[in-house]
């Protein structure tokens, strides 16, 4: 992981998201990446596709909050800004950047916000092809990574999920892997019974010493016994993977829907 990018607007959570990528980045020994993204208020503008005085005036602001960490923190920085702030352009702008980074760091969507789509961060996951760190729009995160729970139904998203987080996984002090699915629902083939299969033992394959459990119950049931298991465990992140639209019921995608909404730690997803 040696390359971060981290969303930047000038909303007051900007600096808690900033903080997490900057420790991660120090920790990593990585470039990070501050993109600045946000919707512009001055509608002219926008249609003009051009970015207004203030629109600039919070740019330039951000650009010297993100040049004031990495600086005091010794992290090699990068400076990337989107054009203008029209709201197509900002979603599918940051999701194409998104691409260009081993790790994206953003923050959940405040229903209250107008400074960027409320589908940015969703939009984002679905279709940039790298794990998204999603940070709360409140509580104080003074780690991020030490405690860690995995999402786990042996699902192709949180596969990826899982392998995305293994760098993260190696500096841990606890993994928890919550298991969303029992071992005998992969049934028996025509060949007989199928080779026995276990993620813990993958994980110490891969030098990830972790523990597991099995959370019962049905769709947005788990997303809450889910929620509340993280809290017993001190959980400082979550991997999950996430599921969209593409083709599939809107049931399909709801947990990750559920997740993203009422996520009370970091939540780290892949698809």
């Amino acid at each position: 992981m040696k390359d971060i990018l981290v969303h930047m607007d000038d909303s007051e959570r900007c600096v808690a998201r900033l903080d997490i990528a900057v420790g991660l980045a120090k920790q990593y020994g990585a470039r990070l990446t501050g993109l600045f993204a946000r919707i512009e208020s001055h509608k002219p503008s926008a249609v003009a596709h051009k970015a207004s005085d203030p629109l600039v005036a919070a740019r330039d602001a951000a650009a010297a909050l993100f040049a004031e960490k990495t600086k005091a923190a010794g992290v090699a920085g990068r400076w990337w800004q989107l054009a203008h702030g029209e709201p197509g352009h900002v979603l599918s702008e940051t999701m194409f950047c998104a691409r260009y980074a081993d790790l994206v760091v953003m923050g959940q969507i405040d229903a209250k916000s107008k400074l960027v789509p409320k589908e940015l961060v969703e939009h984002t996951i679905l279709n940039c092809g790298r794990p998204v760190l999603v940070v709360p729009h409140t509580g104080s995160f003074p780690t991020v990574g030490e405690r860690i729970a995995v999402a786990w139904n042996a699902g192709k998203e949180a596969v990826r999920a899982l392998n995305d987080a293994k760098p993260l996984m190696l500096n841990a002090k606890s993994v928890t892997v919550l298991s969303m699915h029992k071992p005998q629902d992969r049934g028996a083939s025509s060949m007989g019974d199928v080779p026995h299969v276990d993620v813990l033992d993958h994980l110490v394959t891969c030098g990830v010493t972790a523990t597991g459990e099995h959370l019962a119950g049905e769709h947005i049931g788990k997303m809450d016994m889910l929620l509340s298991r993280l809290c017993d465990l001190g959980a400082d992140l979550v991997v999950m993977g996430a599921h969209g639209q593409y083709g599939l019921s809107l049931k399909r995608g709801s947990g990750t829907k559920y997740v993203l909404a009422h996520m009370t730690v970091p939540v780290l997803m892949s698809n």
